[in-house]
């Protein structure tokens, strides 16, 4: 285990090429009213690095997204099969879907169409709570290519048990076994689980391990607002585009996540977060 600091980070300097060769990560969007969570995710995807970016919307918000995405491109999806349609063309490299879903069974439809697919893939939010009565019915369907984005509130429904185990601890206990229990979630899952928090935790199946402690010196407070792991998923979505293996893509973004949070400071809202992109890869010498 060791923490993420930038001379920890895999070569984010991956420049040589058109936008093709950097990767088209797909988005999916939710319904009318609920697709504000996708497009903070795509943009972030953009912003690190993806060549490409598509929102894949619902009829019911295409006007919506289409008003409000310029670089980023937009395809009308409808339900499972036409998320396979749509992946026939292996130039999608990446899949980014669950903000913003909803927990209904086109979620779940979504999900494993998806996965089928066996592209990289970031699962948040309403793809992971869809299958909180079924938690093994996810496992199942997953592949080393995924990554696991939960909070503590969204962990404890796919790993009640695991997280059981946090509950009631003083705060180095609690750090322990924050490493020891999403260590074990990645073996279970089968694939890399990034458990966010003050100090988040990412491990692989493998056993390897990382913390990203944004607290102390690195402390950003600010970054409890809405839309902020949303952002991170994308970030994610980015990098796997990009080609990153996903324990590389999913530390490396969350270095860079709380490094955004710092250079805006207070104030900050999720919007502002993907903005930073230019400055903070500038300060790491990119």
């Amino acid at each position: 285990m060791q923490p993420i600091e930038q001379e920890n980070l895999p070569d984010l300097q991956k420049l040589v090429g058109h936008k093709y060769s950097h990767g088209h990560a797909l988005v999916l969007s939710g319904g009318h009213g609920k697709s504000g969570a996708a497009r903070l995710a795509a943009r972030a995807a953009l912003r690190i690095g993806a060549g490409l970016v598509t929102v894949g919307s619902p009829r019911s918000a295409m006007l919506e997204n289409a008003a409000n995405l310029t670089a980023i491109m937009l395809q009308q999806i409808d339900g499972a099969h036409g998320v396979s349609e749509l992946l026939e063309d292996k130039r999608f490299n990446a899949v980014c879907l669950g903000p913003g879903l909803g927990r209904g069974a086109d979620t779940q439809a979504l999900v494993m169409a998806v996965l089928k697919e066996k592209r990289a893939t970031v699962l948040d939010a309403d793809a992971l709570t869809r299958f909180e009565l079924k938690p093994d019915a996810l496992f199942q369907i997953l592949h080393e290519g995924c990554v696991l984005t939960p909070h503590g509130g969204e962990f404890s429904k796919l790993f009640p048990d695991l997280a059981e185990r946090l509950d009631g601890n003083a705060d180095d206990v609690f750090r322990a076994l924050k490493i020891e229990v999403t260590r074990e979630a990645a073996s279970r899952a089968g694939c890399v689980v990034l458990l966010k928090g003050a100090e988040t935790v990412i491990a692989a199946p493998d056993g390897r391990c990382a913390v990203n402690a944004a607290t102390g010196a690195r402390a950003a407070p600010w970054l409890a607002t809405a839309g902020s792991g949303d952002v991170l998923s994308g970030f994610i979505a980015g990098l796997l585009a990009r080609g990153f293996e996903p324990m590389e893509a999913a530390s490396s973004a969350a270095y860079i996540h709380v490094e955004c949070a710092r250079s805006f400071g207070p104030g900050l809202i999720s919007e502002d977060l993907p903005e930073q992109i230019p400055t903070v890869f500038r300060q790491m010498g990119l």
